[in-house]
């Protein structure tokens, strides 16, 4: 071309938890049955959407207004009730002006980051979700910029390493949190969401929480939404049903804007959502019609209590199967789907693989990369058929590990999946001694 055409961030886009999916459908041509643990679609997983949900977006599609245009900011009585609800949480009130449709927190994720100044940061947590990073990076045309969560601490943030960040970085205009976590599933404590409350305000920036699990924290976990902490700092919550109800195939997200009266800079980018979003003219009408009718069901949320309480029994099976290797640092899950595990330091090296086929290790070799983790996952991938998301690859993180999901529902099968990545685990870590290779900090298990 006569001139230049890729966006000097193309390079920083990269979603590591689909594109593993080309390696292992070529392991599957090859003999090999896949177990597919990279993606969190619960319905792709085998969980089934009630009956009484799929009535009511029947019912609901019968209505000649369902194939209409919505409005930009999304239907008024949908955005009506999501008000109605957030405000009897407590914490700051807002109105149905407060939020905006998008097709799936994917656009609101894009809309966000390519609505900022070119100049203007946001730090997220690290490990990252790739959306976010990917998304925020490619906005930069610079490496993501992450503050730590310690898996010392169980996945707790870093405060100190996140203030350090700010304070010595001025671009930076807004802090991340992602709230359950992806893919750590840790759940923010309410003090700890109110120390970076107060970083921000200090500091004069805006928040963006990606809630999109929050209505899958389990019992106990202390799960608590920005809103209820957020003061008069302007701030984003993202929420959205594909988790939830489930239905990752509905692309429905909505953000909720808070305090934009407390900032004339924050108003106007708030405004720039809204304009950006009248040019795409609105979301998808069905999803939101159908919101309400599900989430104001007496059966909803019981339903949930029911998923959740699963994920949970999953998640303390898996940190007590994996914890049993002692290069393994793990922690249970205390909220949405997700698990991650971390190699101690040392604990990988280049000459360690995995027995597999030779059709299976020549699809794998051209992948293969001095990321250790990375090259874990292929030979496991490569071996055993599960297909896991290495951490430093596929989370932007200087930690290696991987992660997996909690959403297999027949509960022999998640016994066996734990069975035999355990034993993959132990196998491989003992198939060439430590080299010494590794310079990752050192992991050890709170």
């Amino acid at each position: 071309m006569r001139t230049a055409i890729v966006h000097p961030g193309a390079d920083n886009l990269r979603y590591e938890i689909r594109q593993i999916v080309e390696v292992a459908k070529a392991i599957a041509a090859a003999g090999q049955p896949i177990r597919w643990e990279n993606i969190g679609d619960p319905v792709a997983k085998g969980e089934r959407p009630p009956a009484w949900i799929k009535e009511i977006v029947g019912e609901v599609a019968r209505d000649d207004l369902s194939f209409a245009y919505s409005p930009t900011k999304g239907l008024d009585e949908t955005r009506a009730y999501i008000a109605n609800e957030r405000n009897l949480e407590g914490g700051i009130q807002i109105t149905a002006e407060d939020i905006l449709f998008f097709n799936g927190l994917g656009d609101a994720i894009s809309t966000i980051y390519g609505a900022l100044h070119p100049t203007a940061r946001v730090i997220g947590p690290n490990p990252a979700y790739p959306t976010h990073s990917s998304a925020e990076a490619a906005h930069a045309g610079l490496p993501h910029i992450t503050y730590r969560l310690d898996p010392q601490a169980g996945w707790r943030p870093d405060l100190e390493d996140l203030e350090t960040k700010v304070a010595a970085n001025p671009q930076i205009a807004a802090i991340l949190i992602i709230n359950p976590d992806n893919p750590t599933g840790f759940v923010y404590p309410q003090e700890t969401l109110a120390a970076i409350v107060d970083i921000a305000r200090r500091y004069g920036l805006f928040l963006i929480s990606d809630e999109i699990y929050s209505n899958l924290a389990y019992a106990g976990s202390g799960m608590h939404k920005l809103a209820s902490v957020i003061g008069e700092v302007p701030a984003i919550a993202m929420r959205g049903i594909s988790k939830e109800f489930p239905w990752p195939g509905a692309r429905c997200g909505w953000i909720e804007i808070y305090n934009r009266d407390q900032d004339a800079d924050f108003d106007r980018f708030a405004r720039s959502l809204l304009e950006t979003k009248m040019l795409e003219v609105c979301a998808t009408t069905l999803p939101q019609r159908v919101l309400p009718k599900v989430m104001g069901d007496p059966r909803y949320y019981p339903y949930l209590e029911e998923r959740v309480a699963a994920y949970d029994r999953r998640a303390k099976r898996a940190a007590e199967v994996l914890s049993a290797i002692p290069e393994i640092a793990i922690h249970p899950a205390r909220g949405a789907f997700y698990m991650t595990a971390v190699f101690r330091h040392g604990a990988l090296n280049l000459d360690q693989s995995l027995p597999a086929t030779p059709s299976a290790s020549a699809i794998i070799a051209p992948h293969l990369s001095p990321a250790l983790d990375q090259r874990f996952v292929l030979h496991l991938l490569a071996n055993t058929g599960i297909c896991v998301v290495p951490l430093s690859t596929g989370f932007n993180s200087d930690l290696q590990g991987f992660r997996f999901t909690l959403l297999e529902a027949d509960e022999a099968k998640f016994e066996i999946l734990l069975t035999d990545l355990a034993a993959a685990l132990r196998a491989y870590l003992a198939s060439a001694a430590s080299t010494g290779n590794v310079t990752r900090p050192n992991v050890t298990a709170a």
